[in-house]
This record gives structure tokens, sequence and C-alpha cells, in this order.
């Protein structure tokens, strides 16, 4: 499994390898759908929950593709404002990525005390660190966090379930990589950077 699929990576015939291979396969080709539909209370979702576009991200905290892809989406939420609501959903990607798990955990801690959105910049702003979750923790404490309730429930992995529900449903949905966008419920197929993410939420709307 590759940490980001290969989108525009040429063939030897010069087609991108997202690209049908006949014209009748080019018109009855249609990118899968999210199957697990955004549920506010539930999902991690940043912006109005009635907003009229949705950005859904399947990442991987560890993975560098995702790191790259941080600012692009973070461009994307500064242009369409209180028109976009974004949504994380955990996609670790552990058999590449030793400490994916113990990240999203982390992510998932810092949510029950109403804190998901700061650890997840955190940790996407310091990828460097993310082996010594010391520094998660740390900054955890700068937020006023109990670090004490967060150690023990990362050291019980109390949140793995969550995060594997949202592996699973990634799965169904067609996520072979990391980061995975679906833009108003498609698979975003495109390059993740905030122009081309910015042009398929606001042409499908």
């Amino acid at each position: 499994m590759l940490a980001r699929p290969p989108v525009r990576s040429k063939s030897k015939s010069g087609k991108t390898l997202l690209e049908p291979a006949s014209r009748k396969s080019r018109r009855t080709y249609q990118p899968p759908r999210l199957v697990v539909s955004v549920t506010p209370g539930r999902d991690h979702i940043a912006g109005p929950v009635n907003a009229p576009l949705t950005l859904v991200e399947y990442g991987d905290f560890q993975c560098p593709y995702c790191g790259d892809a941080y600012p692009e989406v973070k461009q994307v939420q500064t242009v369409l404002d209180s028109k976009l609501r974004f949504v994380y959903r955990h996609f670790p990607m552990t058999n590449v990525h030793e400490y994916a798990m113990l990240a999203a955990e982390i992510s998932e801690a810092a949510a029950a005390q109403g804190r998901f959105w700061e650890m997840h910049d955190f940790l996407f702003e310091h990828q460097d660190t993310i082996g010594d979750p010391g520094q998660a923790f740390a900054f955890a404490d700068s937020l006023g966090l109990d670090i004490q309730r967060m150690q023990l429930e990362v050291a019980q992995h109390v949140y793995q379930d969550r995060i594997r529900e949202d592996f699973l449903g990634g799965v169904r949905s067609g996520v072979n990589g990391t980061p995975t966008f679906y833009v108003n419920g498609v698979r975003h197929d495109g390059e993740p950077v905030a122009e081309s993410l910015i042009e398929a939420l606001t042409s499908t709307h």
C-alpha cells in the first residue's frame, strides 16, 4: 500500500494512470463516492456544520504527503471561509508509518477534551517529533489539558476502535493511500493542492 497514490504518473502510452483506457470507459467512469456520511457530533468538523461545500480528508499524521497537503487545506479554508466545512478522518498507514496510530490516538485524546484541531495542527506542523509523544503531551499541557487522563487513555488504546471505524469507512469509500480527499461526497482524483481542490469544490456544487 503506497503512502500516496500516484495521481498523475504517466504510463508509456502517455495516459495518466487514472485516465480510462478507452472512450467508452471515459464516458462510464465515475469516481468512488463517500459511503460514510458526515455526521456532526461524531466527525471532526472545522467550519459551519451546515456549510454548502464539504471537503473530507482521510489522512495519516506521519505521512509526508499529508504533511505537504496540510498547508494546501489551510489555503482552501482561507479562500472558501464560511462556505466550507472541512472534515478530517483517520487513515493511519501502520504498515509503513510506525507512529501513525499513536499520533491518531493522541489527537483523539485531545478531542475528548475539546482540542482536536489544535492537536491536529500541532502534529502536522511538527511531524519530525511525531515519534516522541512527550512533545505532543507537552503541547497539550500548554493548552491546559489533563495530561494524566490523556496518557492513560492512549496507554489503554481507548480510541483505537473509533480510529479503525474511520479506516474501514475509508476502505469502503475507495481510499487506497493518504491523503485522499472527497469533494462534496466524491473522491478527488486530482492533485491535493489548493487550486485543484477549490476548483473541484466550487464546480461540483
